[in-house]
C-alpha cells in the first residue's frame, strides 16, 4: 500500500489546509474529464484524502500506518485508493457511508461550479498549448516580447465557428432538443451521479447547421497557423510559466483552450544569477588592491564606477545595493555583488624589481 502522505505530496506534519489544498490540485490535475485526466491517479488521491482529510481517520492512520485495515477503518475504501464502483461520486452526505466529518461540499465546486450535487455539466473546452521559451539575461532584466507561430485548430474566418455556410440558417437539434446536453445517470451503492455532457450532434449549441460550412466542413474550426505576441515581464526566472487565456486551441464547441509558455534563461558569460540577485567577478592589478582607487565595471543596469579601498584583498567581495534583478513580485531590485580578484604581475621590469625589493625591506 503507497503511503497516502506520499500520494498527496505532503509531509507529515502538513495542516489540515495544506493537505485540503494538495488534494484539490491534485484531483483537477487528474480528474478523469480533464484531457489529461488519469482515472485510477484520480480514485488513488481521493481516496488519500478521505483519510488524511479526516481527523479521526488521520489519527488511526498516524498511529498503526499501513498494518491499520483500510477496509473496516477508512469507510469502505480500498487500498488502492477510491470506492470500489469508480469515480462516480453519487450523493455523498456527511456523516453517511463511513464519511463521517469530511465535507465534499467545497471540493465537488471546484468541479462542478457549486455545492455537492447531484448533476454536472461538462464542457469540451479546446487543447491547452505549452512551448518553450529561451531568452537571455539582459532580456530578463528589461523584459522581452516574442512573436511565436503556432499550428493550431482556430475559428473557421468563413462561418465565424456557428459551422453552417453562409447564407444557411441553424436548425434546432433533434438529438437533444435544442438544449445542446445529454444526461448521463451512473448509479452506484451510494446513489445515482447523473453527468451532464454536450451533445456531440449540435457539439452543446443546441443548433445543427442547415448546410455545412464548405471551407471547414461543418466543424466551425480548421487547423491554421497562428501568429502571438508574448509579452515576457522583467524579473522572470527560469522555469516560471506564464498564461495566455484563450491562446490554445478553438475546442468543438468554440470555447478555446490557454496557451502556457514556460521560460528558459540562457547561462551568461559574465553574469550569475541566483534568485534576484547578481554575481560577477572584476579583475584589479597588485597597485589597485594596495593603494585603491575606482573602477568601472558592467552590470545588467549599465556601466557603474565602483570604489576599491586601499588594502583590498583577493576574493574580498563588493555588494553593489540595487544592482541586480527586477523583482518580479515585490518590486525593487535585488543587489550585484562583485567578486575582487587581485591579480600579481607575472613579468616584472628591473626597476619594478627594484622597488619590490625595498618594499621588501620595508616588510611589505
Amino acid at each position: 500500500m503507497k503511503d497516502y502522505y506520499e500520494i498527496l505530496g505532503v509531509p507529515k506534519n502538513a495542516s489540515k489546509d495544506e493537505i485540503k489544498r494538495a488534494y484539490r490540485r491534485l484531483a483537477h490535475q487528474y480528474h478523469p474529464d480533464k484531457n489529461e485526466g488519469d482515472e485510477k491517479k484520480f480514485k488513488e488521491i481521493n481516496g488519500a484524502y478521505q483519510v488524511l482529510g479526516d481527523d479521526a481517520k488521520k489519527s488511526q492512520y498516524d498511529q498503526f500506518g499501513q498494518t491499520f485495515d483500510a477496509q473496516g477503518g477508512f469507510g469502505g475504501f480500498s487500498a488502492g485508493g477510491g470506492p470500489a464502483s469508480g469515480w462516480d461520486f453519487s450523493n455523498f452526505k456527511r456523516g453517511a457511508g463511513g464519511f463521517e466529518g469530511v465535507d465534499f461540499s467545497d471540493i465537488f465546486s471546484d468541479f462542478f461550479g457549486g455545492g455537492a450535487r447531484t448533476s454536472v455539466k461538462t464542457k469540451q473546452r479546446g487543447r491547452d498549448i505549452h512551448v518553450d521559451a529561451a531568452i537571455s539575461l539582459e532580456e530578463a532584466y528589461k523584459g522581452a516580447e516574442r512573436e511565436i507561430s503556432l499550428k493550431k485548430y482556430i475559428q473557421c474566418g468563413l462561418c465565424r465557428g456557428n459551422r453552417n455556410e453562409p447564407g444557411t440558417q441553424l436548425n434546432y437539434c433533434k438529438t437533444c432538443g435544442g438544449s445542446g446536453e445529454l444526461r448521463q445517470t451512473h448509479r452506484i451503492a451510494f446513489g445515482a451521479f447523473t453527468r451532464v455532457v454536450d451533445c456531440k450532434e449540435c457539439v452543446g449549441t443546441g443548433k445543427v447547421p442547415e448546410k455545412k460550412c464548405s471551407k471547414c466542413r461543418g466543424n466551425g474550426r480548421l487547423q491554421d497557423i497562428e501568429s502571438i505576441s508574448l509579452k515576457i515581464p522583467a524579473g522572470i526566472s527560469t522555469g516560471e510559466v506564464i498564461s495566455f487565456s484563450g491562446k490554445g486551441e478553438m475546442g468543438e464547441s468554440g470555447a478555446p483552450g490557454n496557451l502556457y509558455v514556460e521560460v528558459h534563461i540562457k547561462p551568461h558569460d559574465k553574469f550569475e544569477r541566483r534568485e534576484d540577485d547578481i554575481y560577477s567577478q572584476e579583475r584589479i592589478s597588485l597597485s589597485q588592491a594596495v593603494l585603491g582607487g575606482v573602477i568601472k565595471i558592467k552590470t545588467l543596469g549599465g556601466e557603474n564606477d565602483v570604489k576599491i579601498p586601499d588594502g583590498m584583498q583577493s576574493h574580498d567581495v563588493i555588494k553593489l545595493q540595487g544592482k541586480g534583478m527586477p523583482r518580479l513580485s515585490r518590486g525593487g531590485f535585488g543587489d550585484h555583488y562583485l567578486t575582487i580578484i587581485v591579480e600579481n604581475p607575472k613579468k616584472l621590469s628591473k626597476r619594478a624589481k627594484d622597488l619590490f625589493e625595498e618594499l621588501k625591506k620595508e616588510g611589505i
